[in-house]
């Protein structure tokens, strides 16, 4: 009886996940608290805290549309296209965020039949 819960105890130990060490997004930063957005790889994404990670997309959300001069939030649309470049980067660690974001917004902008000009 002894060795099997002793064996049990172990299997247990062994199947659960891994603990991965998080890395504050501010690790990131230069001498002067800067981060250079158009470096960061999705593997830093993946690899910061979740707070971190929803600043970070709420940061790259409101860059993108300032580009396109546009004002407005759909806040479902935006949870949304987080949580996909967080799956996209999870399962693309090498690529950078800017590079992720531009394959789910192309996703999902052929997914609502939005048209991009030329």
């Amino acid at each position: 009886m002894r060795k099997s819960l002793i064996v049990a105890a172990f299997l247990g130990l062994a199947t659960m996940p891994a603990a991965h060490a998080q890395t504050p997004l501010s690790a990131y930063a230069d001498a002067n608290g800067y981060i250079d957005v158009q470096k960061l790889t999705c593997a830093q994404l993946a690899g910061t805290f979740q707070e971190d990670a929803d600043m970070l997309s709420t940061w790259y959300s409101g860059w993108y549309n300032g580009l396109a001069r546009k004002h407005m939030l759909n806040v479902a649309r935006a949870k949304e296209a987080e949580h996909e470049i967080i799956v996209h980067c999870k399962a693309n660690l090498n690529k950078k965020i800017i590079e992720a974001i531009a394959v789910v917004f192309k996703d999902m902008r052929t997914k609502l039949g939005i048209k991009m000009k030329p």
